[in-house]
């Protein structure tokens, strides 16, 4: 029988929608069967939010440490003992230092093998900019917090894996930080992630090109000449299936990402506007390369629809199936 994994929560920005998400996904007792969740936040604020929207049969307790957890429970951890008021909608620095503390208590207990897993509710990147905060998101949090030198945002779907050169950077600064190694070492990456923890025996990855009809022989841009083909020939060179430059907006016109167990992209919006539309609304981001198993929904607070109730809760829910798919792959392959 497959253990019963504990998932540390952390509460995000609760202004926006990650209550209303966490509560949804865990309000399905199904999921107590596969893992004992643990959130880490604010009970008021969760009392809150179970007023304002439809969470079916959601309930929580109270625990002051994790060695109090009970199984078959959804458990709450209160990471402050300050009365908070807040309103939905709303960008404020008190959001902010409550989605770093949440953050911070919960890597600590995932360092201390105290939980297995974290599942990260969607953070404001600017309301948690802190002296003591300095990241452009989660993934370089976990990167810093866990001393790993080549991690890689990485959407899941049912039909699609797409992974990152380069994450939260500006479009016209893309081009300058793009080059062999780099491109090689994420397909290294990316290869080496698919085996271990998505149980791909054997797999394929495509690679997109960064400029139209890739680059159209150097024509619109030499990128491809220059950078991307090297770094494939590189992986192959190292038995790594690496195929492409594909240019992006054919490749998934035709659907030809259902021919690969993955694909790559050299920058965000390339690869997340596809993604969204294709995962409607369903997709999950996990971070490559950590020690340690990192999953959030692939979506942000919503402010504008905040404490509505319109909020769906099955990114959520993934996001913790997928954590739990990822540490039984590690765990069967030490097992091996």
């Amino acid at each position: 029988m497959d253990r019963l994994y504990k998932i540390g929560i952390t509460h995000g920005d609760i202004g926006g929608i990650g209550y209303e998400v966490i509560m949804k996904a865990l309000a399905d007792n199904k999921m107590l069967e596969l893992c004992t969740p643990l959130i880490y936040g604010l009970s008021k604020v969760a009392v809150q939010n179970k007023k304002l929207i439809d969470a079916g049969d959601f309930n929580f307790q109270l625990v002051k440490s994790v060695e109090q957890l009970s199984v078959k429970k959804v458990n709450l951890l209160n990471i402050s003992e300050k009365e908070v008021q807040f309103d939905f909608g709303t960008n404020n620095a008190m959001a902010g230092r409550l989605s770093e503390l949440s953050l911070n208590m919960a890597c600590k207990d995932l360092k201390d093998n105290k939980i297995d897993a974290i599942v990260t509710a969607p953070i404001n990147k600017d309301n948690i900019q802190s002296e003591t905060f300095k990241f452009h998101g989660h993934t370089e949090y976990f990167a810093h917090q866990f001393k790993a030198s080549n991690v890689m945002m990485m959407m899941v779907a049912d039909n699609l894996r797409l992974a990152f050169v380069t994450h939260h950077l500006p479009l016209q600064e893309v081009s300058a930080v793009l080059s062999v190694d780099l491109i090689y070492n994420k397909l290294a990456l990316l290869n080496k992630t698919l085996k271990t923890d998505f149980a791909c025996t054997n797999p394929r990855i495509a690679v997109l090109a960064l400029n139209p009809h890739a680059g159209d022989n150097g024509l619109i841009g030499k990128e491809e000449k220059e950078l991307i083909h090297p770094a494939i020939q590189k992986a192959f060179d190292n038995k790594i299936n690496a195929f492409g430059p594909f240019p992006a907006d054919g490749f998934f016109a035709a659907e030809k990402y259902r021919q690969f167990d993955a694909v790559l992209a050299m920058y965000h919006d390339q690869g997340m506007i596809p993604f969204k539309l294709l995962s409607h609304g369903e997709g999950v981001n996990y971070t490559a390369g950590l020690p340690v198993v990192r999953t959030s929904p692939a979506h942000g607070t919503a402010y504008d629809i905040a404490g509505k109730n319109m909020a769906d809760g099955q990114s959520f829910r993934n996001a913790i199936y997928l954590a739990i798919d990822v540490l039984r792959n590690r765990q069967r392959l030490t097992e091996e």
